[in-house]
């Protein structure tokens, strides 16, 4: 007996599957737009997500109130294939506005960095200005304010930001300006933005970069699944012909299109985060407007001869550690 259990012991344990959907928001519904972070206090995985209302009852089919007035929902994980959540992110209303979105969130410098895309108010139309904050943090709970970036526009979104391997920052993000084409701008310090290039010449947002097997590589959200990019040295891209995640999944709450990413990068392993419309379940065919609730899925990527390719119907075992 004694030499089982120490042998039980010694084993380490199986890496766990994650269940579908990932994540589901107890709120409203409408988780989307993830980003994780690793907390390095206690080993913890920390995700947040664009808390929308979709549950809320709306005036008529052109109103899109229930993507704005959003905070920043926070959910935990010990495994990244179970999470819990734990309430709206500390964010100072002095720095941001009534809507939030879409946050990106590294750990540069030992400390944690928030871009944030905000919308001063609740509106009914997509009118409106949108910009992105940058904010910190020593602990992922409380958030200081930083300085509101300086893109050349005044509908710009969707931050994604990474070191470049000789020092500096690249911050790439959506600019509605031009037709919605994923631009990037570098950084010496955070602080000062510098834009340098447009990649796409084809609306989406969403975008995602990030390195894994020694190459660059950009995901986005093109609203037909979604758009790759990869890259030797982050400034010539060759995009991948067809789209990721464009098919409509099999299972119970996987049945849209997956839309806006994110990557988590575990060694040679990677595994892309994305949210779903509930358009394809039973409940939105007698309630259409339970179609506009999202979820969170995870499925993982395999590189193919330059190429990324993912089968949403696999199990996915997660292991990140």
């Amino acid at each position: 007996m004694l030499a089982a259990l120490l042998m039980a012991a010694a084993t380490p344990a199986a890496a766990p599957v994650a269940p579908k959907p990932l994540f589901r928001d107890p709120v409203h519904d409408g988780a989307a737009d993830a980003t994780i972070t690793r907390d390095t206090r206690n080993g913890e995985w920390v995700m947040f997500y664009t808390n929308r209302r979709a549950d809320l009852p709306l005036d008529g089919p052109k109103d899109v109130r229930w993507v704005h007035g959003t905070h920043i929902g926070v959910a935990r994980s010990k495994d990244g294939a179970n999470w819990r959540y734990t309430g709206v992110a500390n964010i100072p209303a002095k720095c941001t506005g009534a809507t939030l979105w879409a946050p990106d969130v590294q750990y540069f410098d030992g400390q944690w960095h928030m871009w944030l895309t905000v919308v001063p108010g609740i509106f009914e139309t997509w009118n409106a200005p949108r910009f992105i904050v940058h904010l910190t943090s020593t602990d992922l709970e409380r958030w200081s304010c930083g300085e509101r970036l300086e893109l050349g526009s005044d509908r710009v979104i969707d931050a994604s930001v990474v070191a470049l391997p000789e020092g500096g920052y690249r911050l790439f993000f959506n600019d509605e300006r031009q037709n919605k084409a994923i631009l990037y701008a570098d950084s010496p310090d955070l602080v000062r933005w510098t834009v340098k290039k447009r990649l796409t010449d084809t609306p989406g947002e969403g975008p995602k970069a990030f390195r894994w097997k020694g190459r660059w590589w950009l995901v986005s959200d093109a609203w037909k699944g979604l758009l790759v990019m990869r890259s030797d040295d982050g400034e010539a891209w060759t995009r991948q012909a067809d789209y990721i995640l464009a098919r409509p999944g099999q299972q119970p709450t996987d049945r849209e299109k997956g839309q806006h990413p994110d990557v988590i990068v575990a060694g040679d392993r990677a595994y892309i985060v994305y949210f779903v419309h509930q358009y394809g379940e039973d409940e939105a065919k007698a309630n259409p407007d339970y179609g506009r609730r999202t979820v969170l899925q995870i499925a993982e990527m395999k590189e193919q001869e330059g190429r990324i390719v993912v089968d949403r119907e696999a199990p996915v075992t997660v292991k990140l550690n």
